[in-house]
């Protein structure tokens, strides 16, 4: 199993699959089946070729099984924070501890691009990702975003996180609050 950054040669409909399948289950109950039934294949290729942004996966036995991705803020209200844009596992992967890896590589990305802030957004009724991310103590910010996704009106919620620098290294160790 490894984490590495996404290649030139890795294929993107593959990559796009990962955010398919999870989230037609991760989002089951929360976005409406009708939009999650009808979304295409390939929907996030031009995602996953963005150049503003980072992409890693997580390979396992030749096979990508998660993908993150994470930039800089691009939101007003953290100018100057790092983003973690996603984290996305195949289903039969999700609680294994999988996302951990993504997760800490992720952080470790951040903050070797100079953040030591970082925050992300997160479905409000998504009760699983919410419970990964302060189990990693990440802490609500109490900033919403109102959204629509499928026709139903979804409310996110802001999460931020500190990185404590140590020394050279970057180790995403967690100041607990801001």
């Amino acid at each position: 199993m490894i984490v590495r950054p996404l290649r030139d040669t890795d294929d993107l409909c593959e990559v796009s699959g990962i955010y398919e399948s999870s989230w037609r289950y991760a989002y089951k109950g929360i976005v409406p089946q009708e939009f999650l039934d009808s979304i295409p294949k390939g929907k996030w290729v031009r995602h996953s070729s963005r150049e503003d942004m980072h992409h890693i996966v997580l390979e396992e036995a030749g096979r990508l099984i998660g993908t993150a991705s994470y930039c800089s803020s691009r939101w007003e209200e953290f100018s100057g924070w790092g983003e973690l844009v996603s984290i996305y596992l195949l289903p039969e992967y999700i609680g294994s501890g999988r996302g951990e890896l993504l997760l800490e590589e992720a952080l470790r990305g951040l903050a070797a691009c100079g953040y030591d802030r970082v925050m992300l957004w997160v479905l409000e009724e998504n009760r699983p990702a919410r419970h990964f991310y302060e189990k990693h103590r990440f802490s609500c910010a109490g900033i919403y975003l109102e959204d629509e996704i499928g026709g139903k009106p979804l409310r996110e919620v802001a999460y931020t996180h500190l990185i404590e620098k140590l020394g050279d290294a970057a180790d995403p160790t967690v100041v607990n609050k801001l």
